[in-house]
């Protein structure tokens, strides 16, 4: 077997459809699910994907490695339930793993990103990429959340566009917001790292200047002010949840 697609799902049956059959031409797809508790399993099984259900607790990187483990191909592609792979990209996936003379160990993919519906061409979307695509036995993945795959070997960067459709609802987003911010939060004082009033009065304005600003969100015009807003909003919360984390400690 030479590719299998790897997705976490969490009561997605809004977008796991569409994600699903996007992955058609991998040779097998299996989900990591944490317990739906609406119809995203019987869609995922409908579409042929087969089905593991565990508890995420709070840790991405396990929850992804244990996919990993999981699969059978020489290859495998992770894709979250809100991001589709596009022809142009499938097509030069397949092109990639089929050369017997590719030596590469893995792949950044870059994302385009789609905010209530608009994409977002500027901010931290811009030049967005993520290593998704790599050989099963390269490496693990780390960190509780805002995870990365650490392999070894040759690393490149893949041409087409791995779609990214965040949210469709500004309540959506908002939620999602919060409950990584949680895990950020945890996951930094894990690390080692400390909060403190200067963090939390001055980085999420320097976060808003950085996406807006520095890197041009202005020009994604009141799409680009909200994202850049609520991304700021994500960086108040992480470090204010960090520091009350570090106080409950004492």
């Amino acid at each position: 077997m030479m590719l299998s697609a790897v997705v976490l799902s969490k009561n997605e049956e809004k977008n796991i459809k569409l994600c699903l059959e996007s992955l058609a031409f991998c040779d097998e797809i299996i989900l990591v699910d944490d317990f739906s508790e609406d119809k995203t399993v019987e869609v995922a099984r409908s579409l042929g994907a087969l089905v593991f259900q565990r508890k995420l607790a709070g840790d991405f990187s396990s929850q992804r490695n244990f996919g990993l483990e999981k699969a059978n191909g020489n290859w495998v592609l992770f894709v979250d339930s809100d991001e589709i792979v596009p022809e142009p990209l499938r097509l030069e996936i397949v092109s990639k793993i089929n050369d017997p003379l590719n030596k590469t160990s893995g792949y950044f993919l870059k994302r385009r990103t789609f905010f209530l519906g608009r994409e977002i061409k500027y901010g931290q979307a811009k030049d967005d990429k993520v290593l998704r695509l790599a050989r099963k036995n390269s490496g693990i993945w780390k960190r509780k959340v805002h995870e990365f795959w650490e392999i070894e070997g040759k690393v490149e960067t893949l041409n087409n566009y791995l779609d990214h459709y965040t949210s469709s609802s500004l309540k959506d987003f908002i939620d999602k917001i919060n409950f990584y911010s949680d895990l950020h939060a945890v996951s930094n004082l894990e690390e080692g790292k400390k909060s403190n009033l200067f963090k939390i009065i001055f980085y999420p304005p320097f976060k808003f200047l950085d996406n807006f600003i520095f890197k041009l969100g202005f020009l994604d015009g009141n799409y680009g002010l909200v994202f850049s807003l609520l991304m700021s909003f994500h960086s108040f919360l992480s470090w204010s949840k960090l520091w009350l984390l570090q106080k409950s400690k004492k």
